[in-house]
This record gives structure tokens, sequence and C-alpha cells, in this order.
């Protein structure tokens, strides 16, 4: 095991804490250092890796470092977190689009081989995205406050249709 001083503080120093074996069920972003890792309680984390043990009760919400060695992993861990900083950019970047409004009035894109539209519902604003090589359309089931929360959800939308709406 790589030895970093942190990885000798918090519950690593704990008896009944399982050092290894631990399996991730998923990963967060904070959009900023906000949270103390968990197993370490040494250092503010971002990226958020939750691990779970079959003999620990609780999840653990830990940072990359702690990630690898509870996983003995020194890549998985590394790999998740640069698909998080990649959607972060794509968020920032994402917001600054400029949509064009169809002869409906309404704001669309047409990117990465997808049409997508956004669209009053019931008070509401909601998501339609059509893969344009199949035709095949699906209208999502989330309603937003404002057109620009629908812009952004239409970006899930995207990455969704991108594995799914083929």
């Amino acid at each position: 095991m790589h030895t970093n001083s942190h990885t000798q503080r918090g519950k690593w120093s704990q008896a009944g804490v399982p050092k290894k074996g631990w399996s991730c069920v998923g990963v967060d972003d904070l959009e900023e250092p906000q949270q103390l890792c968990q197993m370490c309680e040494s250092i503010e984390i971002r990226y958020v890796h939750i691990m779970e043990h079959p003999d620990y009760e609780d999840q653990l919400q830990v940072g990359c470092v702690c990630a690898e060695h509870m996983e003995e992993d020194y890549k998985r861990p590394r790999e998740r977190e640069q698909r998080l900083k990649k959607a972060a950019k794509r968020r920032t970047s994402w917001a600054n689009r400029t949509w064009r409004v169809s002869r409906m009035g309404n704001p669309y894109l047409n990117v990465e081989g997808f049409n997508l539209v956004i669209y009053a519902r019931q008070d509401k604003w909601s998501v339609n995205i059509k893969n344009r090589a199949s035709g095949i359309t699906k209208s999502g089931r989330k309603l937003y406050s404002s057109v620009s929360e629908a812009k952004i959800g239409a970006l899930n939308a995207l990455l969704w249709a991108k594995e799914y709406l083929k």
C-alpha cells in the first residue's frame, strides 16, 4: 500500500473500519472543495467517490486518493474523477452556447447528431430530444422552472441520448 500521511488519519486508524475491499457505487461533483473526506477526515474534496463495503454499515464519501487505497486500484478512481472534470468543463461551455429559435418560438440546438428543443409545458419548460439519424424522439419527463434550467437539463438529456437513444 502506498503510504500518505492522510492514510494514517481518521478512519484509516480506527479499528473495525475495513481498509480494503471497498467498491465505488457512484461519484459526484460538488463544484468546489466543500466536504471533508470521510475516510482520512483531513482533506477537503470536490469530487466525491461514494464507497461501500459488505462489512461496513455506512457508505463513505471520499476523495480520489482514499478511494484508490480502499479499492486497491490506482487507475479507476482517477478515470472516474477525470470524467467528472470533463463533464464540469462541458457544463461551463454548454451554458455559453447560442441557441437558435424555431418557427414556433422554441429554443433549439442541433448537436452531435441530435436535435434538442426546449418547449413550454404546464407553465414550466421541458426538453425534447431527437436522434436525427434514426428519427427516434423522446420527451423529457422533468419540468424546469426556467428556460435556462431547461437548457442545462438538455445537456443531461444529450448525454443520456448518446448512450440510449440510438
